[in-house]
């Protein structure tokens, strides 16, 4: 039965010899089919440092048939190691790593003589790169079969206790449809049955031998290697009728110390989902950037080209401000930019609040461009009264059909939607981008963020979107600033939940950097003092400090030709203090004034 496939090769790092071996039909306890390394086969006389520790099945074996004297120093391959007897390994995987002394997918590794891998052999439907999973299998009607069954006697399983027996491998999902329709008909709701039908697909026809497979169990994420093809049996208690053979690996990883954007992606509240976009995050688990490299060594990778898994571990960072942006900001001091760096480093979420004219949604926009890289990673959206969730991420709007002229609704990405979208895009996980919202405060945040205002808080988990259904985290990479107009009070005052999920931070013109902006303005500009001396005086004369007047009103052009800064102060500042002191009795000319002002400075 062995002629059933052909002679696969292994070939060892750093151009080496090729290692021989076979296919069996034979299966293991566990399912796997067997894989025999022939006699004669060469293989690495070291291993990488991590893989005792990591793969320490393959180790121990290794490790016996070098002391059985039949892995010994190669006559022919000086150099090198051999195999003096045929080895019967459980699966193609720990055949290749007892070889090339490092982990490895077998099923990749493996080739035919013509060069396709040993997978593209076997009976399956799914084809393309492979694949990463979670299956659930720590809470199945009650028991925890990770530990019970799955890791001790390497399987994976899904529970299937109405599916009709005779389901085989790669049916496709319209067939699986019709049969859980059939057999579950009166014991799933209709959403329950749509999930089955896509979990049930996921796990008899999309995963392959060879694809990477987590579970969690305890608090610790589990990894293995899946190594055979899907068993359909009735189970005693019903809650592991379709199996998986699995090549598990030996210690788990706390869950608390997984990447973000992988506990993003494992909080999402399904028996089967799809880690594909996090595959190298999970492959990388439990290695340092040393040990990677060491294995891409020991791989013979080119070294010219980036690791994947290193990568994908590349968190956004954020440059730190300089003196040169502190000086094209007129900011005060560069460490007050920093803090705010900081803060967005800590939080990922601030406020820019403070009364008209402070520069907060200028210098929003501007810092974000600095730590992002370029107005490329920025998107700016303001809020009003009517602004609601579909405007802002997504919902159903009319647009029409080029070719049928019918106007229909389709589901339509706001601009967060958009902006999540492209941080989240292969290559981008780890440059930062920045959503300013501008005038944070003048919309109902409840009713514009919905179930997003969760993950504001809670960063590592996802959530089930009202309008597409799909499973959604905000990118890691993603930051949001906000500016807030403390003079605004045409809604009522931002509440608790938003306090605690923003850092706040002033710009008052009682406080640097506004306080100074003008005069450092004014001195850049080649202009006079006079301007930010009235503005100071002005300011003195304001009690609440939400209404006093922001240096921006004077930073224009305009104001400094002809009669240009007495137009400003009648027609800009004054209405904004006649409106705050409407129905009062305050003679806003005899104590704003211009004339006023400028009488009290001598």
């Amino acid at each position: 039965m062995a002629d059933a496939y052909p002679e696969f090769r292994l070939r060892l790092p750093g151009g080496g010899p090729e290692a021989r071996g076979r296919l069996l039909t034979e299966k293991g306890t566990n399912g796997s089919q067997k894989f025999v390394v022939l006699a004669g086969s060469p293989g690495r006389p070291e291993v990488v440092p991590s893989f005792p520790v990591r793969i320490p099945s393959s180790y121990r074996l290794r490790q016996r048939l070098i002391a059985d004297d039949v892995f010994v120093e190669s006559e022919t391959w000086p150099g090198w190691m051999e195999l003096v007897a045929d080895v019967e390994c459980n699966s193609p995987t720990a055949a290749a790593e007892i070889l090339v002394g490092r982990s490895a997918n077998g099923w990749l590794e493996w080739k035919s003589p013509d060069g396709h891998p040993l997978s593209d052999y076997l009976d399956q439907v799914w084809w393309g790169p492979h694949r990463a999973w979670l299956v659930r299998g720590s809470n199945v009607s009650g028991l925890d079969l990770v530990r019970r069954l799955w890791l001790s006697e390497g399987l994976v399983t899904l529970q299937a206790r109405h599916l009709r027996q005779g389901i085989e491998q790669g049916i496709s999902k319209e067939r699986l449809r019709t049969a859980v329709e059939e057999d579950y008909a009166s014991t799933a709701t209709y959403n329950q049955k749509v999930q089955l039908v896509e979990e049930l697909h996921m796990f008899l026809s999309r995963m392959r031998p060879g694809d990477t497979v987590c579970t969690i169990s305890g608090g610790r994420l589990y990894l293995g290697r899946i190594a055979g093809g899907p068993e359909q049996l009735a189970s005693e208690d019903g809650r592991s009728d379709l199996r998986r053979p699995v090549d598990w690996a030996a210690q788990g990883h706390p869950y608390e110390d997984l990447p973000e954007a992988l506990q993003q992606k494992l909080s999402a509240q399904h028996d089967v989902i799809d880690l594909t976009a996090v595959k190298d995050l999970v492959e990388g688990l439990g290695m340092s950037d040393e040990e990677l490299i060491e294995e891409a060594e020991a791989a013979d990778r080119d070294p010219s080209v980036e690791l994947p898994a290193l990568t994908a571990r590349r968190e956004p960072e954020l440059p730190v401000p300089t003196e040169e942006l502190a000086a094209e900001l007129l900011v005060h001091d560069a460490d007050w930019l920093r803090e705010v760096r900081d803060l967005l480093c800590d939080e990922r979420q601030l406020v820019l609040y403070g009364p008209p004219g402070t520069g907060k949604t200028y210098l929003a926009l501007k810092l974000a461009e600095f730590l992002g890289g370029g107005p490329e990673q920025v998107k700016l959206v303001q809020f009003h009264p009517s602004y609601a969730y579909e405007d802002f991420f997504e919902g159903f709007r009319p647009q029409e059909d080029p070719r049928t002229q019918q106007v229909a609704f389709r589901l339509t990405a706001g601009p967060l939607r958009e902006l999540a979208d492209l941080a989240s895009r292969e290559g981008n996980h780890h440059i930062p981008h920045f959503l300013i919202i501008d005038e944070i405060n003048r919309a109902n945040l409840a009713k514009v963020f919905g179930e997003l205002y969760f993950l504001l808080e809670y960063r590592n988990k996802s959530v089930r979107l009202t309008y597409s259904g799909d499973d959604f985290a905000l990118p890691p990479n993603l930051y949001v600033i906000g500016t807030m107009n403390t003079a605004d009070r045409s809604i009522a005052l931002v509440d608790a939940a938003m306090r605690r999920r923003f850092a706040f931070v002033e710009l008052s013109p009682r406080t640097e950097p506004t306080s100074g902006l003008l005069r450092r303005w004014l001195l850049r500009e080649g202009r006079g003092a006079e301007p930010a001396d009235l503005l100071d005086a002005l300011n003195s004369r304001i009690e609440d400090p939400d209404f006093r007047i922001g240096p921006s009103y004077l930073m224009k052009k305009g104001v400094y030709r002809e009669g240009g800064l007495e137009r400003t102060w009648r027609t800009r500042i004054l209405p904004l203090l006649e409106e705050h002191h409407y129905g009062e009795g305050v003679d806003i000319e005899k104590r704003y004034g211009l004339a006023a002002l400028r009488e009290s400075l001598g």
